[in-house]
């Protein structure tokens, strides 16, 4: 057997590598060979059997043949090359722009107002519009234990800004100014043989009229029309009929459930709805005081036209057909019995949610809101009750990271955030106050992890300011989840509901908890170690006045 320098291929005894276009050189023609027959391939020969080129592993050592063997393929396979990298091509590109466009890839984040610099003074005089004409990109490759001292100084520097100052109250005449509508609906006085504030109002409508035509939430949402469905039909049974006029009884919450988003508010609301004492709205979370009386449905759809304060009265007409029925008893009415059945609302936004104020209220010159939430609340109500579930702020931002984000979920992507949240917060406290940052719309838009609601004392410190401490409840969601009975036992005292059956309290204390952490969140997995560190040296300060605030050292969160 003997072989072909220039092409390694086996020849046979009767020498029919003759037949091989390369070792005739480049004076052969194609035309006139017999073996080639005028087309353009090349056959080889293995055992007196014809094959073609491509079938043969060829193994070249001159790299100056390596065109001659590419100008040798048939066109057909050329063909089919170019187009499989033209459809790779095509894929990757898919890919990159897909990845972009979502998150996939290690890009910059458009958050990112400069990188990490480990000298503050760099970055004193910046504002937060200045940081973004400093715009530098971050490196891809980050180590996030590298982060934390970078990190540290920006938290340093918070802390060092953090004034707890208290806010300037409002007072009556300002408050009915800002909301005249609100103080023509809602009387200043409530009915006085029932526990939850309620008051009669004359109905001008006729059989005819539909008293829920023009309800927003039952206009905005379909899950609403059921209710409001039931209630047209009921309507008229309970109106009451006094000198040929009618009459509805409107009703506000006795108590509110205000805060905060994950913190267990949805569980201690299911079990508190189970008392034969208790209702609540006919929605759990109306968040009219924080967002529908502005007009906001969907924070990122914008604005829409504002919710009066009757569309929100009328998601406690289930209960106030329910409280009427015991002032209309016949017992009642011979033993002047009260009525102790109270309504609650659960919105958990009411206690921070404050963004819409600078769309309505004209602005101070230190950039804090004049108004809040608590200051209305209190004018109709001063007698209210309220009830505040928190949890560690450390483990309720991730938490709430896990339940909002949409995609590309994972421990590295919180960590990203939490470093771009705490940047843009920075910035915020270099040019203004403690409360302005805590409430300024633009910075908690544009952090990408909400940050602001695990600052608790900020929030309950102004509420202070209108409530006594006596009809605020505060309880931690690590009480509650290691001792429901307890909790419980602590709510029913707060708004001194009556006695239970054993019976009652199983069903209330027994039942699995509610709105917990959803399988596919689980399998992520913990949040990193140094983000960790970071977020407690970040809460720390606040955790410390809050404890200070309620004698308790708990609220510290030192062991979780």
């Amino acid at each position: 057997m003997r072989h072909c320098i220039n092409c390694c291929i086996h020849l046979l005894p009767n020498d029919l590598h003759r037949q091989c276009f390369r070792c005739r050189g480049h004076s052969h023609n194609n035309q006139k060979c017999p073996v080639c027959k005028g087309e353009n391939r090349i056959p080889l020969y293995a055992d007196s059997k014809q094959m073609k080129l491509l079938a043969v592993l060829e193994v070249r050592t001159d790299h100056s043949e390596s065109w001659n063997g590419f100008f040798c393929l048939k066109k057909g396979k050329l063909c089919s090359l170019i187009f499989g990298l033209i459809i790779m091509t095509l894929v990757m590109a898919s890919y990159v722009l897909t990845g972009a466009k979502h998150g996939l890839l290690l890009i910059p984040s458009p958050f990112h107002y400069g990188a990490f610099t480990s000298n503050p003074s760099l970055m004193d005089n910046e504002s937060l519009s200045d940081m973004k004409d400093h715009y530098q990109p971050s490196k891809i490759n980050i180590s996030y234990i590298k982060d934390y001292p970078s990190i540290k100084l920006i938290i340093d520097t918070i802390t060092s800004k953090i004034e707890f100052i208290t806010r300037q109250r409002p007072g009556l005449e300002l408050l009915r100014k800002q909301e005249p509508h609100m103080f023509s609906v809602i009387p200043n006085k409530f009915l006085p043989n029932s526990k939850n504030p309620c008051w009669y109002e004359e109905y001008r409508g006729n059989t005819t009229t539909d008293p829920y035509t023009t309800n927003s939430y039952a206009l905005y949402s379909k899950r609403f029309r059921t209710i409001f469905d039931y209630l047209r039909k009921v309507f008229w049974n309970h109106l009451y009929h006094y000198k040929d006029k009618h009459y509805r009884l409107r009703c506000l919450p006795h108590f509110y459930i205000i805060g905060q988003p994950k913190c267990g508010t949805t569980d201690l609301y299911d079990r508190l709805r189970l008392h034969p004492d208790v209702r609540f709205s006919a929605i759990k979370e109306p968040h009219w005081w924080t967002r529908k009386r502005f007009g906001i449905i969907r924070l990122r759809d914008g604005f829409h036209d504002r919710y009066p304060v009757e569309d929100y009265l009328d998601l406690f007409d289930l209960a106030a057909h329910q409280i009427q029925g015991v002032l209309q008893s016949e017992a009642a009415k011979e033993r002047s019995e009260m009525n102790n059945i109270i309504i609650g609302e659960a919105s958990a936004s009411t206690m921070w949610d404050n963004n819409a104020w600078i769309f309505f209220y004209d602005n101070s010159s230190e950039g804090e809101p004049p108004f809040l939430i608590q200051d209305f609340i209190h004018a109709f109500q001063p007698n209210a009750k309220l009830i505040i579930m928190l949890r560690d702020p450390v483990e309720r931002l991730y938490s709430d990271y896990l339940y909002f984000a949409s995609a590309n979920k994972s421990a590295e992507d919180f960590h990203e955030k939490v470093a771009e949240s705490l940047q843009l917060f920075e910035n915020c406290m270099l040019d203004y106050s403690l409360r302005a940052c805590v409430y300024n719309n633009t910075l908690n838009n544009a952090m990408p992890v909400r940050l602001q609601v695990g600052l608790y004392v900020v929030y309950l410190l102004d509420w202070l300011t209108v409530f006594d401490k006596d009809q605020i409840l505060v309880l931690r969601l690590e009480d509650h989840a290691s001792n429901v009975k307890y909790t419980m036992h602590m709510v029913f005292q707060f708004l001194d509901l009556g006695p239970l059956s054993e019976k009652q309290e199983a069903l209330i204390t027994k039942s699995p908890a509610s709105n917990t952490r959803r399988p596919e969140d689980r399998s992520l997995g913990p949040m990193l170690p140094t983000t960790k560190a970071i977020l407690r040296d970040f809460y720390r300060p606040f955790n410390t006045k809050l404890a200070q605030v309620l004698f308790d050292d708990a609220f510290l969160w030192k062991r979780t």
